[in-house]
């Protein structure tokens, strides 16, 4: 068995293998030379000047018998040979699994930090050490994690999003309009609706003609699945460079399985294909696989989960509302603590919660079961969720 990726999901895959009964050999490639570590400390704990060691996962890899080749990044597969090729020779397989994660989008003319590994933090440790002035290019998830880092280290911090509000790929206007005045509490400076046009030494040039000056450049503008090195290997791609699994997490090759960031997997839940960024779907997807790989016939169609942290404020969201048709407010969303439902002719398919954890709890299994909500009762904030069910 070889794993090709050593994050979250790729470690995942091996453990689950190993708890599930499997007796073979288990190489795991790692493309960077740390140990293998999670990653949502490095936009918190690490930037602050948490320890880089502390993230590392505790798993014991020689307890487990699993052969950890770091430094060994994939840059070729051969089915036809069961090979993969890396840049210190070839890797024999009987069964693969794809774990490559995702690379983070870079701006057209380069420049600026990105915050993907645990060298891109270190990296930006002096920046926020030495207090200089920020340019965040997105105000996505990251954008605003790393704002929140930024701010509570003491720089000035201004941040540049395309689009007319915070989110806008992800939420809802009325959702991202709330999310705008998080930043004017937090003392960022957030300007919306125009885009970077260069990075310039100590400067930022905005397709407006307006000049920013910038001590740092972080662009936060979204990841891509990293799988170029599948390139005429015969894994099928999707256009957004998604390995493209089927619900068993199985690839268009035969013995070769994908899970984590580098795949998209048909949801019947939501009746459409999906590719989920997240530490969730990066812990539930190799229980699975694993699984499978072993000779079982597990569905993979998880209701998806994620949370952040950002500007003093615990949101967490599940689902996946683009399918909805109708949204359904719980509480003040100028207030500290509010929730949003998401239904589909009645049906709970997704919700957002800010600093309601129980509604998101509840929300969770009410999505998982397929729940149909009295909406009355739902938009009442007092009401527990669960208690709302038709």
């Amino acid at each position: 068995m070889v794993i090709v990726g050593a994050g979250m999901a790729g470690v995942q895959t091996a453990v689950s293998l190993r708890e599930q009964g499997w007796g073979g050999r288990i190489t795991l490639l790692g493309a960077e030379p740390h140990e293998p570590y999670d990653r949502p400390p490095l936009s918190k704990a690490v930037l602050l000047g948490g320890e880089a060691e502390g993230v590392a996962f505790d798993v014991d890899f020689g307890a487990i018998d699993v052969e950890l080749l770091l430094g060994r990044e994939a840059t070729a597969l051969n089915a036809a040979d069961r090979e993969v090729t890396t840049g210190a020779g070839t890797v024999p397989y009987d069964l693969l699994v794809i774990a490559s994660g995702a690379e983070p989008v870079t701006l057209p003319g380069g420049g600026g930090y990105t915050l993907r590994t645990l060298d891109d933090a270190a990296a930006l440790r002096p920046v926020l050490d030495e207090k200089r002035d920020v340019v965040v290019v997105g105000a996505g998830w990251i954008g605003a994690e790393f704002a929140t880092a930024a701010r509570q280290a003491g720089c000035a911090v201004t941040v540049v999003e395309a689009a007319d509000r915070p989110l806008a790929g992800v939420m809802p206007g009325e959702i991202g309009d709330r999310m705008r005045g998080w930043y004017a509490e937090a003392g960022v400076e957030l300007r919306t609706g125009v885009a970077v046009a260069a990075v310039e030494p100590g400067e930022v040039l905005l397709d407006d003609g307006t000049r920013l000056a910038a001590g740092a450049v972080v662009v936060g503008i979204g990841a891509r699945p990293a799988t170029g090195w599948l390139a005429g290997s015969g894994v099928a791609l999707g256009p957004d460079r998604a390995v493209l699994a089927d619900d068993r997490l199985r690839t268009s090759v035969p013995d070769v399985y994908a899970v984590g960031d580098c795949a998209s997997f048909p949801s019947a839940r939501y009746g459409r294909r999906l590719l989920v960024h997240h530490w969730d779907n990066a812990v539930q997807g190799p229980r699975v696989a694993a699984a499978n790989l072993m000779g079982g016939d597990e569905c993979y169609d998880p209701v998806p989960y994620f949370w952040s942290e950002q500007f003093g404020r615990f949101v967490q969201y599940a689902g996946h509302h683009p399918a909805a048709d109708t949204m359904l407010q719980r509480g003040d969303p100028d207030g500290p603590a509010w929730s949003v439902c998401w239904l589909r002719e009645g049906v709970l398919v997704a919700l957002l919660a800010v600093g309601r954890p129980r509604d998101l709890a509840q929300g969770r299994k009410l999505i998982e079961r397929g729940s149909r909500l009295d909406t009355g009762l739902a938009a009442d904030p007092a009401v527990p969720l669960k208690t709302a069910v038709r």
